[in-house]
């Protein structure tokens, strides 16, 4: 299997779709060698915009440019695109429902050694609690390309959620297909169905397998967008499986847990227990590190699994 951060994914899924587009424009608060969007600036660079560390105006300068017919990529990292531009996001971009996509990267806690000062743990709550907005979480760097190209054909502001570490592929490119607002389910199971997004899906497979070696049959499902949710995957799963577990590198309050418990608690109630960062800032270390000490591994999704089995009525 290969291994491409997101975030390089995204930067070449900007020159293959946008180099020929002249519609598409992207903007970049001067971390343009970390977000990946240099590769576009070589390729189109008259369609390349450095707006400086000031990340809000950023964001009113896409919507501007949203306003003439454009398709502006902005990007910076996610905890300066979700936090210190929300404002101009709600008001400027969601609000008039323009036509500008977030490419935030560096999410979650694999950002590593930078600390939690950029680590993001709370931008899919922030950003999927704005009416318009479009929430994204890509899982490997075939989906992030993919995730690209759907967010280019889609009229509305999209949050693309992008990593900064390497992660392992799931999909192969000949069979998959790439829908907004459709998970994808991954392996079938009868006993409990593990729920996740970005770099949890990896993790949520090995404790698949792990949890076979138990004589556990786990479902596991692979939620890309996180808003729009898709309701029928999950409401299938609890009726079928009987026990959900959530996984997502991201605060337990108001990601993808929260999310997928809203549709379950009012249409197939059943036993959830969620695998996310309980309340607490990031550190510094490395990304494997991280995951280990913030309860974010394969074992961590086993041990939930079995609560949530242990919980059917």
């Amino acid at each position: 299997m290969g291994k491409i951060a997101t975030r390089d994914a995204y930067g070449q899924a900007l020159v293959e779709y946008g180099k020929d587009n002249k519609n598409i424009v992207v903007l970049d608060a001067d971390l343009a060698k970390a977000t990946k969007t240099i590769t576009f600036k070589k390729e189109v660079p008259e369609r390349f915009f450095d707006m400086g560390i000031a990340e809000g105006n950023m964001m009113t300068v896409a919507a501007g440019m949203a306003t003439t017919g454009k398709i502006v990529f902005a990007s910076t990292f996610a905890m300066f695109a979700s936090a210190r531009a929300c404002e101009q996001i709600r008001n400027s971009i969601c609000y008039p429902k323009l036509n500008v996509k977030v490419a935030a990267t560096h999410a979650g806690l694999t950002v590593g050694e930078d600390g939690a000062s950029h680590q993001c743990i709370e931008d899919i709550a922030l950003m999927r609690a704005l009416p318009n907005m479009t929430v994204i979480s890509p899982c490997d760097g075939l989906e992030a390309n993919r995730a690209i190209k759907a967010a280019i054909e889609y009229d509305g502001p999209v949050y693309i959620r992008l990593g900064r570490a390497a992660v392992e592929d799931v999909f192969d490119a000949e069979t998959y297909n790439f829908e907004l607002g459709k998970g994808i389910q991954v392996k079938d199971g009868k006993d409990v169905t593990l729920v996740a997004t970005g770099i949890m899906v990896q993790e949520s497979i090995k404790a698949a397998e792990m949890l076979k070696e138990e004589g556990i049959d786990a479902r596991v499902i692979n939620i890309h967008t996180i808003k729009p949710i898709d309701k029928d995957i999950l409401i299938k799963a609890s009726n079928e499986t009987g026990a959900i577990v959530t996984a997502e590198e991201h605060n337990i309050s108001g990601g993808l847990g929260s999310a997928v418990a809203e549709v379950i608690c009012q249409n197939a109630p059943c036993p959830i227990k969620m695998v996310a960062v309980n309340e607490k800032f990031g550190t510094s270390g490395s990304p494997a590190e991280l995951l280990e000490k913030y309860g974010l591994t394969a074992k961590d999704i086993v041990a939930k699994a079995k609560e949530a089995i242990a919980a059917k009525k």
